[in-house]
């Protein structure tokens, strides 16, 4: 068993259990994950923390995937090293590098509560513009409502509103700007400018 504070170097238990030929039995791999956890845990942890900002479950769920990384890895960890330290945190350290990209590419989760607070469009304000441009239509003489039905609502030409209406396209141009002042002045009179 590793003293407390060797996690500067590995300890021989450890080594023994990492050149172990795999498949290992279970008891072994339990030992080996013991023995990564006791000796290379808390080290690790303090490195990660400072890696992920001090959030600390992240930390821990970073620090437990280095650990089933390192376990799975175990046939390939340098024996003859010091410490299994510089692994572990170059590990940790791309866990942590892979887990910002995803969040940056992916968009961020939010709840429903900024949605309430989000300004929508305001459809009322354009469906009182509509009844009251409805109600000002109605009170123009028939005429001229035919006029502007056909040049401005229906889009067509003076020429195509004449055949339409059977009357003279001169008479369609002068319905067609009286028809428009009257309409100004029927908004304006409802309170609506410009």
């Amino acid at each position: 068993m590793a003293a407390p504070g060797a996690a500067g170097r590995t300890t021989g238990g450890l080594r023994n259990l990492i050149r172990r030929p795999r498949p290992a039995p279970a008891a072994d791999d339990e030992r080996l994950v013991g023995e990564l956890y006791r000796e290379y845990h808390r080290p690790l942890l303090a490195f990660v923390l400072r890696l992920t900002g001090g959030d600390r479950q992240w930390a821990e769920d970073v620090v437990q995937e280095t650990m089933i990384r390192a376990w799975r890895s175990a046939d390939r960890l340098d024996t003859g090293a010091a410490s299994l330290m510089p692994w572990l945190a170059t590990v940790a350290r791309r866990i942590v590098i892979d887990h910002r990209r995803y969040r940056d590419v992916r968009p961020p989760e939010v709840g429903d509560a900024p949605l309430e607070n989000l300004p929508m469009a305001d459809e009322m304000d354009g469906l009182l513009r509509k009844v009251v441009v409805a109600d000002a239509l109605r009170a123009l003489s028939a005429p001229h409502r035919e006029v502007l039905t056909e040049t401005v609502l229906r889009d067509r030409t003076v020429n195509q509103a004449a055949e339409v209406l059977g009357i003279p396209v001169g008479t369609v141009k002068s319905r067609v700007y009286y028809a428009l002042r009257a309409l100004r002045v029927a908004l304006e009179e409802r309170g609506v400018t410009a």
